[in-house]
């Protein structure tokens, strides 16, 4: 029986949008959008704009939304980037940082919940599979 590829992407995608939705109050009650936090939960790998959208795939013009939307709720400060000054940096501010690991936390508790049906050893060929993936060819 051959495994249909499109099918399996859409199941993966349900499952996120699923997980995702659960977490919704949780966001909501931290004043966050879902792309709001995603960009959120990247700023301190990712601390530039033109790097967040490339690593989010999203258009830079939403970036720059989310990152005035998150400024403004003092989330994230920008920097003046001490290699560059011509760039700046963002940072998460302790609010910032508080409210990323609160939704982190309530995604992680939702995704768990879903983890919980399949066996330990499932979990772990999961994550393998995962990040054979993703990986870069």
């Amino acid at each position: 029986m051959s495994v249909d590829a499109a099918q399996l992407w859409t199941l993966n995608h349900r499952l996120l949008t699923v997980v995702l939705h659960a977490c919704g109050p949780e966001l909501a009650e931290l004043g966050l959008e879902t792309k709001e936090f995603f960009v959120l939960a990247e700023v301190t790998a990712s601390p530039y704009p033109a790097e967040l959208a490339a690593t989010l795939m999203i258009p830079k013009a939403s970036v720059t939304a989310y990152v005035r939307n998150l400024v403004a709720k003092g989330f994230v400060r920008r920097e003046i980037d001490d290699a560059d000054l011509r760039r700046h940096r963002l940072v998460l501010t302790a609010d910032g940082e508080a409210a990323r690991d609160r939704a982190l936390a309530a995604l992680a508790t939702e995704f768990d919940r879903r983890l919980a049906r399949i066996a330990p050893r499932d979990r772990t060929e999961l994550q393998r599979i995962l990040l054979a993936l993703l990986a870069i060819d």
